[in-house]
């Protein structure tokens, strides 16, 4: 089993950054690619960004791009989400997970999750 354990998020006014992070915990991750995920209430739950094990390959959402980083440090098994330019559209639980497939967007692509972290952007 793994367990995934989200922390970083709060509330924060538009234009802010917030750094979310995922601690892995339990058997081993190696070669999944990780993945964050955000739910706005009344919202289906929309991919944000993936990052491949090695950490050279990302894939993220267009809403997204240019303005948040995903990356990841295997030796703390832990995944990052640095959002800046934080708008307030953004505000949603964000939630990791593991892909064992790949830097897929597709919530069925993802085996383990995390139970979230809120984010709240005020105008």
């Amino acid at each position: 089993q793994v367990q995934l354990v989200e922390s970083g998020g709060g509330l924060v006014q538009a234009g802010g950054s917030l750094r979310l992070s995922c601690a892995a915990s339990g058997r081993t991750l190696r070669s999944y690619a990780m993945g964050w995920f955000r739910q706005a209430p009344g919202k289906e739950r929309e991919f944000v960004a993936a990052v491949s094990w090695g950490a050279g390959n990302t894939n993220y959402a267009a809403s997204v791009k240019g303005r948040f980083t995903i990356s990841r440090n295997n030796t703390k098994n832990t995944t990052y989400l640095q959002m800046n330019s934080l708008k307030p559209e953004d505000t949603a639980v964000y939630y990791c997970a593991s892909n064992p497939r790949g830097l897929g967007s597709r919530r069925y692509e993802y085996d383990y999750w995390g139970q979230g972290t809120q984010v709240t952007v005020s105008s």
